[in-house]
C-alpha cells in the first residue's frame, strides 16, 4: 500500500475566489470595469456579486501612496462607513485567504488583466491583442467570447490554441441581456443532501430516540424515508458504532468530528461531501410532516449560510431542522476554532434566511419520556 503522508480530504469545487468566478480579459482595463459594473447593477437583486481588480498605477510609490493607520505603521485598520465596511490590510494574500473572505459572494467578477480566475469570458478587442496574446496561459476554462465592434471571429493564435472554439457561446459585446442570461444560468444551486442526526446518546430519554417507533418503524428510518421527497441521497448520521445497526437500504454517515454533538455530525456530512446543501433534521421532532419540510424546501435562499425556521419556544433559528449550504462548512470551521460548538450559535451569527413554520407543532422535539408519550398521543389523535 502507498503511504500518503496526509489525510485525503474532499476540497469543495472552487476557484481562486469563489465557486462561480470569471476572469474578464482581452479589452481594456476600464472596459472591463464598466462591463462588470453593468452586469452588478442588473444581478445585483438575485445574487451577492463580488468585483476583483487592481490598482498598480502607483507601485512604484507603494509606501508613499499609503493612507491613514496604515502610513504610520499599522498592519491593517478597519473602518465603519455605516453603509458599508472597510478593511485596509498591508500584507501579501494568497486564494487560500481570497476564498475565506470571498464565502459568502455568489458571483466573483475578476479583472483578467490582473487576476486568474477559474473561468474565463475572451473579449476579442483589436486594441488589446497583443496582450491577450501573452495571456493565453491564462484561459484554461473558456466559458464565453465577446467581440467588440466589428469583430466577428477570434484571433488566429486563439483559433489554434483553443480548435473548439465554435462551440463556445460567443456574441456582441454590447448585448447585455445574453450576457446576463448566460451569468444567470451558470450559477447553479448545489443539490440538496438529506441528514438524519441519529447520534446522539438520548441520556433525558433513556432509550435511543432513534429507534422509537412513532410511526410504525424506527424514528431514524422513518425520518430518512420522508427526506427521499426533497433529496438526492439521504444519509443517517450516527456514531461509529452505530453503523452497523441500520438495515439494508440505508446509509450510514459516522462522525468524524467526534464529541462535538450535532455540530460535529454537520461538520462530518461536509468533511465527506461538502459542494452539496444539507438538509438536516434531528430524529427527536415526532411530529415533523412532508409539508413543514416543504414549506422549508420553498424557502431555501442558496445565497445564505442556511435557511432554517424560527423556534415557535423561543424565536432563534432552528438549527436541527434546517437547509445549510456549502458555504457554511468553513463558517462552520471558523466558528469551532474560536470554540464554539453550538450549531444555533452559528445561526444566529450569520447570515440566514428565517421563516416560520406554519405548523409549528411538527417541530415539537421529543426529550424525555413525556414528551414521547405526548407525541405519540396526538399521533394517535390525528389518525
Amino acid at each position: 500500500m502507498k503511504h500518503t503522508k496526509h489525510t485525503k480530504l474532499a476540497r469543495p469545487q472552487v476557484g481562486e475566489f469563489g465557486r462561480f468566478e470569471w476572469a474578464i480579459l482581452g479589452t481594456p482595463c476600464g472596459a472591463i470595469k464598466s462591463l462588470a459594473d453593468h452586469w452588478i447593477n442588473h444581478l445585483r437583486e438575485e445574487f451577492k456579486v463580488a468585483y476583483v481588480d487592481a490598482d498598480h498605477a502607483q507601485a512604484d510609490q507603494a509606501e508613499e501612496s499609503l493612507q491613514g493607520p496604515l502610513k504610520v505603521g499599522a498592519s491593517m485598520a478597519y473602518t465603519d462607513m455605516i453603509s458599508y465596511h472597510r478593511f485596509d490590510l498591508k500584507a501579501k494574500l494568497n486564494k487560500h485567504q481570497y476564498r475565506v473572505l470571498f464565502n459568502e459572494q455568489d458571483m466573483v467578477l475578476v479583472n483578467g488583466n490582473h487576476y486568474q480566475a477559474q473561468k474565463q469570458i475572451v473579449v476579442i478587442d483589436p486594441v488589446k491583442e497583443k496582450s491577450l496574446r501573452k495571456r493565453m496561459h491564462q484561459l484554461t476554462q473558456v466559458a464565453l467570447i465577446l467581440y467588440t465592434a466589428d469583430v466577428k471571429e477570434p484571433f488566429d493564435f486563439f483559433k489554434e490554441a483553443f480548435p473548439e472554439w465554435a462551440s463556445i457561446p460567443q456574441w456582441s459585446i454590447t448585448d447585455h441581456e445574453r450576457s446576463l442570461t448566460f451569468l444567470r444560468k451558470h450559477i447553479h444551486r448545489p443539490a440538496i443532501y438529506g441528514l438524519v442526526l441519529a447520534g446522539g446518546k438520548s441520556t433525558r430519554m433513556g432509550v435511543d430516540k432513534g429507534l422509537i417507533e412513532y410511526n410504525g418503524k424506527p424514528q431514524r428510518e422513518y425520518m430518512a424515508d420522508l427526506l427521499g421527497e426533497f433529496c438526492a441521497e439521504t444519509f443517517i448520521s450516527c456514531r461509529p458504532d452505530q453503523l452497523d445497526t441500520l438495515p439494508a437500504g440505508y446509509q450510514g454517515l459516522g462522525d468524524t468530528f467526534m464529541d462535538l454533538g450535532p455540530f460535529g455530525a454537520i461538520a462530518s456530512a461536509f468533511r465527506q461531501k461538502p459542494d452539496v446543501a444539507w438538509l438536516v433534521i434531528a430524529c427527536d421532532l415526532p411530529l415533523l410532516d412532508a409539508f413543514t419540510l416543504r414549506q422549508l424546501v420553498a424557502a431555501r435562499n442558496p445565497s445564505e449560510i442556511a435557511t432554517a425556521f424560527n423556534s415557535p419556544v423561543n424565536e432563534f433559528p432552528e438549527p436541527l431542522i434546517a437547509i445549510w449550504e456549502p458555504r457554511a462548512y468553513p463558517v462552520l470551521l471558523q466558528f469551532l476554532t474560536q470554540g464554539y460548538s453550538c450549531p444555533r450559535k452559528v445561526l444566529i451569527n450569520s447570515s440566514v434566511a428565517l421563516l416560520d413554520a406554519e405548523r409549528p407543532e411538527a417541530l415539537m422535539n421529543a426529550n424525555f419520556p413525556a414528551d414521547k408519550e405526548e407525541a405519540l398521543a396526538k399521533i394517535r389523535t390525528a389518525n
